[in-house]
């Protein structure tokens, strides 16, 4: 333990020393230790995935869905017929930030079937404190982020959820699933037909075999 410690004191302070460009200190050491933090979660991450085993269709549909995206335009759910959609609820200063590089390549990995979308919460342990116009530049310059990013919002169940995690987090709207996100980076999978179909929380890596498998 002794010699853990240390090692991770010695990369946590060469961090330091090597400080990104466009990222604060803390925000450079999280990047560095993602691998580290996804490692040591990647057991219990496989626990708390939750699949629409039975097929079960929502009551509202989830292309009546609209919101807000990052630029403050008009984002109409209708146009993602026909495709799956993965939502993930995301910060610029938590330890599964990292996730916005996976998210991307995956993106890439899947252009013609696939639409991500980003929601940007201050919802845990305020770690997106900036707004709309820095989170857009902060994902786009460390991370190349090019998937849709939302407007900053509430993703948990208190006044004010946005719309569109209310659908993902009530039973009583998707059809089965009651499941707030847990902390920033919890995954949503909705298929082709609007009907969600898994939810994955921060711990599962988005090119993880399970979030592969689900979308092929």
């Amino acid at each position: 333990m002794i010699k853990i410690a240390i090692a991770l004191g010695v990369l946590v302070s060469a961090t330091l020393l090597m400080k990104k460009t466009g990222m604060s200190y803390r925000q450079s050491v999280l990047k560095t230790m993602y691998p580290a933090i996804m490692w040591a979660s990647k057991a219990t991450g496989k626990k708390l995935i939750q699949t629409n085993k039975s097929n079960s269709a929502p009551l509202v549909s989830f292309y009546s869905l609209q919101c807000k995206d990052i630029n403050g335009k008009d984002f109409d759910f209708a146009s993602l017929k026909g495709k799956k959609v993965l939502i993930v609820n995301t910060a610029s200063d938590c330890g599964f930030t990292g996730q916005y590089e996976a998210l991307e390549k995956l993106s890439k990995l899947y252009v013609d079937k696939l639409v991500i979308l980003g929601f940007p919460s201050n919802d845990f342990k305020e770690q997106e404190t900036g707004g709309n116009e820095n989170i857009a530049a902060f994902c786009k310059k460390n991370y190349g982020v090019s998937f849709p990013l939302m407007e900053k919002s509430i993703v948990i169940k208190k006044n004010h959820q946005n719309e569109v995690h209310k659908w993902l987090s009530d039973m009583t709207i998707n059809g089965w699933c009651h499941q707030e996100p847990a902390w920033n980076f919890c995954k949503y999978l909705i298929n082709e037909n609007g009907i969600l179909t898994h939810y994955f929380p921060m711990t599962i890596d988005p090119l993880a075999p399970e979030v592969l498998a689900a979308i092929n």
